[in-house]
């Protein structure tokens, strides 16, 4: 069953804080979840469906449901990192398309920089099968991600100037959101002299680490003409996993390759046609490898077509991130994909900043990353439309 226009996107909301000191988690996914459903003009009373991954308390969704006082007829737990939240959209439309629920809420929320979990794997209950292999190599989530840079670098001549760009191109956005935590301008020549963290990654070609969360309501069409509103039509999704395969590892590509080309074959439209890209950016080389494998250029080519500015609004033909993203803005409890659906729905809407507005923006792009990308990961793209 497609699920192409059988759900909307009808409220968004983005927590302002970025240190949440004395807030417990389970209020932030209460506050996030007023936001968003009063964005929507919805109440609690109307949630039938509840959403939520690892980063919800407790028992997760039997946990949230009761914290929230909600009264439900579906529930969705999955777990596939900070990916999750996309493939939550992707499962919603489906659950309304047959009939499980009309309205489904889906809340993250995370306190990693005021006493939550640590950037990396979360405490697990039991051992997950690959760390007898892997543990004693002592990976991080710096070391695989530049382990993928490097290789980038290695294949296809990709330069560290190039992934400046990217970085650049969030810190002219997020000069213009009020709650971004960098909000500084950078320069390539700023991002290539900061210090070296994992080679050949700097450290500000890495996100920030924040608390907060954010939360989307997605509703059935019917429910969606009687909100008062813009409509946010959902055209497609995909969602995949990629692992090493035993040792069988290739670097320079991530699972977007599967997850874009499921979400761009149900939309029934062509990569020239997106307006606008929300792209998960945990550090500069994910933004790259997701601009390749999603198919807005050739595989080896993202360096030549991220530089120059071609990822700012207004300037280039690809404008990402508008919000300054995960590299300057907000990146709740380690987990961006939210955010990526969050901009992409207020683009879509026209209510992004003024200054980065994408003009006529009438179809968009939100892609997210879970786990990491030198090993197991999750992949997940929605295709989005004003309507």
């Amino acid at each position: 069953m497609s699920i192409k226009g059988k759900a909307y996107i009808a409220g968004v909301y983005e927590h302002p804080t970025r240190k949440a000191e004395g807030i417990p988690i389970a209020q932030l996914h209460a506050e996030v979840a007023k936001g968003a459903l009063e964005d929507a003009g919805l109440s609690l009373r109307d949630v039938d469906g509840y959403f939520c991954a690892g980063d919800a308390p407790g028992l997760g969704g039997l946990s949230m449901v009761e914290y929230l006082g909600l009264q439900v007829g579906h529930i969705d737990t999955t777990e596939t990192g900070g990916s999750s939240y996309l493939v939550h959209v992707s499962h919603a439309a489906q659950a309304i398309a047959m009939g499980k629920c009309k309205v489904a809420l889906i809340t993250l929320a995370g306190k990693p920089r005021t006493g939550g979990a640590q950037p990396g794997r979360a405490p697990l209950s039991a051992q997950p099968p690959d760390a007898p292999f892997e543990a004693p190599f002592k990976p991080s989530v710096l070391n695989l991600y530049a382990m993928c840079a490097r290789r980038h670098m290695h294949e296809f001549g990709t330069t560290p100037e190039q992934l400046a760009w990217i970085k650049v191109a969030a810190s002219q956005h997020a000069q213009h959101n009020p709650r971004a935590m960098l909000r500084e301008v950078v320069t390539v020549e700023d991002v290539v002299n900061s210090p070296i963290v994992a080679d050949p990654l700097h450290r500000l070609d890495c996100c920030v680490i924040s608390d907060g969360g954010g939360a989307l309501v997605v509703v059935a069409p019917e429910i969606a003409e009687k909100l008062n509103r813009p409509k946010v039509r959902i055209l497609g999704a995909g969602e995949a996993i990629k692992h090493p395969r035993g040792g069988e590892v290739d670097l320079t590509y991530s699972a977007g390759v599967w997850s874009a080309a499921r979400a761009f074959e149900e939309a029934g439209i062509r990569r020239e046609d997106i307006k606008y890209a929300s792209l998960y950016d945990s550090f500069t080389i994910t933004v790259l490898m997701q601009i390749e494998d999603i198919g807005f250029c050739g595989k080896g080519a993202g360096g030549r077509f991220v530089a120059d500015g071609n990822l700012i609004s207004g300037v280039g033909k690809l404008p990402f991130n508008t919000d300054g993203g995960g590299l300057c803005n907000n990146h709740p409890g380690n987990r961006g994909g939210m955010t990526k659906v969050i901009e992409a729905v207020r683009q879509l809407r026209g209510e992004a900043h003024p200054a980065v507005q994408v003009r006529n923006c009438d179809l968009a792009l939100a892609h997210g990353t879970g786990g990491l990308l030198g090993t197991r990961h999750g992949s997940a793209t929605l295709i989005m439309e004003r309507t």
